[in-house]
């Protein structure tokens, strides 16, 4: 079953509220409370719960700011999988439809997140998923990732192969 991103109303809050990650895992990320209290007061923030059906499975935060680039970044800041869920395939769903949906609904080419150098899982994900470091820091001192949308005329990776094997004979 695809996986549906809902808005956090008054009506899902409260079970989105209650994911929850190992406590290995939060000093990765702020609790869903702390995101939507940050949500509120930044308008650009928009948050979702991620369900497999009926079920809330996780939660993503994500928005488009104007700086430091005139023509904005567009960020995928949290993203976290509930514990009793993780290892079946949701985190690397998620982001790979959010990657699908977010340039799109936005209009932009690039987006943006950071992680800790310490959450090796994390940023295994995003690798496989296309993201690459920058070379930049946060405010928080997270290594910037970013994933730069493919573009239609651009040549697979399995072209490019056969290009530079071509050039080399």
């Amino acid at each position: 079953m695809p996986l549906r991103f809902v808005p956090i109303t008054e009506e899902n809050r409260r079970e989105v509220e209650n994911l929850q990650l190992f406590p290995e895992q939060r000093s990765y990320i702020e609790s869903v409370p702390e995101c939507l209290a940050e949500a509120e007061q930044t308008r650009e923030w928009r948050t979702v719960g991620i369900y497999d059906g009926p079920t809330v499975v996780g939660f993503a935060m994500y928005g488009c700011f104007a700086q430091p680039e005139p023509e904005g970044q567009l960020w995928l800041d949290r993203l976290l999988i509930d514990r009793a869920y993780q290892g079946r395939g949701y985190g690397a769903g998620a982001v790979a439809a959010l990657l699908e949906r977010l340039p799109k609904e936005y209009g932009k080419d690039r987006v943006f997140l950071s992680v800790y150098d310490d959450n090796q899982g994390a940023i295994r994900l995003y690798e496989k998923l296309g993201f690459a470091f920058n070379g930049e820091l946060d405010t928080k001192g997270e290594r910037v990732m970013v994933y730069t949308v493919p573009r239609p005329d651009a040549p697979t990776e399995r072209e490019e192969r056969e290009r530079a094997h071509d050039r080399s004979v």
